[in-house]
């Protein structure tokens, strides 16, 4: 019993990191202690340099690739711009449902065929992403919901890239160190020509927390755990990212639960469920 008990605490741990990225962001931003270059800048590199111990800096500089660096960039800085008006729990399960059609669509689109099962859960899915995007009073901002589309864009082709890795602690290490070069290059300008007040203390601390604990440690955890959970049990753990989200951003910044919101998720993460077991069953 000891075993699976600590595979469950690893894996609740990972979740719960990843979790923690939405609520950080979202305080900084809705607190205005941060502003989303600065967050963007200090969680990549916080994160390239904790990953960088972990996995040694030699070996970070040797892997990884400029183009998951740059698809690593497009998430991180997207996610915190979409921050800036998205209530926490929404931001996450934009974020989740997008990553999950991205990586989907593109097995598509390379010719792979789907189960019925699976083009079901697709297709629920979706339904659900155009539930929560219906206009009405409680539909969330657009261009808020177009940029976490952006952030799940970037992070599905992140995973399309490095789903096959090896060592993915030190694949990790090494697009972060890249996608830090490309921040300094190009949020360090943004952060100027924006005009961006600089962050307090305490959005200094949200972005470190969210680069080098709940980002850094939370993938080390995730890949220590990966070792022995089956690939449906790993993708049915990650549908409790969202939740966890939402209550995070209830707890912590006094967000209500709508209706609107709870529909979506049920759609959402049946439909992912569903279309993740059913690959997971299929001989393709």
């Amino acid at each position: 019993m000891a075993f699976p008990l600590r595979l469950f605490l690893v894996t609740a741990l990972a979740m719960t990191a990843f979790a923690a990225n939405s609520v950080l962001a979202r305080l900084a931003m809705a607190t205005g202690e941060a502003g989303p270059w600065s967050f963007t800048l200090i969680r990549l590199v916080s994160g390239a340099v904790v990953l960088a111990l972990i996995v040694s800096p030699k070996r970070a500089i040797g892997s990884g690739s400029w183009a998951s660096g740059a698809a690593l960039l497009l998430y991180a800085a997207a996610f915190s711009l979409a921050y800036l008006t998205l209530a926490t729990g929404t931001g996450a399960l934009i974020l989740f449902a997008i990553v999950q059609i991205t990586m989907i669509g593109w097995g598509i689109l390379q010719g792979e065929r789907l189960a019925a099962a699976r083009w079901a859960g697709l297709a629920l899915a979706l339904g659900g992403l155009v539930w929560l995007l219906l206009p009405g009073l409680e539909a969330p901002p657009l261009i808020g919901a177009l940029l976490m589309g952006a952030a799940g864009i970037g992070w599905g082709i992140y995973s399309l890239r490095g789903r096959r890795a090896s060592q993915p602690t030190v694949l990790t290490a090494g697009n972060f160190a890249r996608a830090s070069v490309l921040a300094i290059v190009i949020a360090g300008p943004a952060l100027l020509l924006s005009g961006e007040a600089s962050p307090s203390i305490e959005g200094v601390v949200y972005a470190l927390a969210s680069g080098a604990i709940t980002s850094a440690l939370g993938y080390a955890i995730w890949y220590a755990a990966l070792r022995d959970l089956s690939a449906s049990l790993a993708a049915i753990a990650q549908l409790t990212v969202p939740a966890i989200a939402a209550i995070g951003g209830m707890v912590f910044l006094s967000e209500p639960l709508t209706l609107r919101f709870v529909i979506a998720t049920g759609l959402i993460l049946g439909g992912v469920a569903l279309a993740s077991i059913a690959r997971r069953r299929s001989p393709n």
